[in-house]
């Protein structure tokens, strides 16, 4: 059984994510748990009027999650697949660590608009605070991806960590899921080689995708780009449909994820990144 926890706001893009998990594991046994994390920040200084205000705004966020569980029960076809409605007002991260521990989650999938163009942010503050600040894999949806499960998935590294089995399983697992075909990608500049380091992690991975699946992966090396536009022109060559990547590397999570500005890159419209967390 896989638990999943879904933050929601109740906006288009939170609820896009729900369903992309939904088809994604649409052949295992799920938990979904929908949790709205409610903050109030009324000034008022009437406790009694705080009191009226807050009950009120529980009683309507707990009614339009209760909808969003029952609406999301209806359409989904799984019978394997189970919702659970979470309600509680606090700070985010905090709360989202605490359901961790208490529901057993393995897995965060979380809803952004993804950037569209010069001058916006790749991530909301949620998304990019929980894939540094929660130690569990997160799945970030934009609002524009294909409900589809991947066949194309790219997996951007420069061979700087060691590919341990808590990094190598979940890969193994989105392959599985959606039969896809597995691209490691490398960037390097024009007569730059690998290090000792660099190789011996290069040949754990290789060793690790050729006893899993021999036929589905392949290895890439593009050299004379920046890291981001190497992407890009991997992405679109290779009509990659998700990213994978590794948060204790932070040379690609900051390169990819967490600029201030984006500037034209449009895969991150509509493709999800799975970021593992070691």
């Amino acid at each position: 059984m896989k638990n999943i926890l879904v933050p929601t706001d109740f906006s288009e893009n939170s609820i896009q994510a729900l369903r992309y998990a939904q088809v994604l594991f649409s052949t295992m046994e799920c938990n979904f748990y929908l949790l709205y994390v409610g903050t109030l920040l009324d000034t008022k200084n009437d406790a009694e009027t705080f009191q009226e205000t807050e009950n009120e705004s529980s009683e309507n966020t707990k009614k339009k999650l209760t909808d969003l569980v029952k609406e999301t029960r209806k359409h989904s076809t799984e019978a394997n697949h189970f919702f659970f409605a979470l309600h509680e007002y606090g700070f985010f991260i905090p709360t989202i660590k605490k359901h961790i521990e208490e529901q057993n989650i393995d897995l965060i999938v979380m809803g952004t608009k993804g950037a569209s163009g010069v001058k916006e942010k790749v991530l909301g503050s949620n998304a990019g605070d929980v894939i540094t600040k929660v130690q569990c894999n997160t799945l970030v949806v934009p609002v524009n991806v294909d409900l589809s499960r991947p066949k194309e998935i790219a997996f951007p590294t420069d061979f700087n960590i060691f590919y341990s089995l808590r990094i190598l399983r979940p890969m193994e697992e989105m392959v599985t899921l959606g039969k896809a075909k597995f691209r490691v990608m490398n960037a390097l500049k024009d007569g730059d080689h690998l290090n000792e380091e660099q190789e011996t992690n290069r040949e754990h991975l290789l060793d690790f995708m050729e006893d899993t699946f021999p036929e589905t992966y392949s290895f890439h090396t593009i050299t004379n780009k920046k890291v981001k536009s190497a992407i890009q022109c991997f992405v679109e060559s290779r009509d990659v449909d998700m990213i994978v990547m590794v948060a204790k590397n932070l040379n690609f999570i900051q390169q990819i994820l967490f600029d201030s500005i984006v500037e034209q890159i449009s895969f991150h419209t509509k493709i999800p990144f799975y970021v593992i967390h070691e």
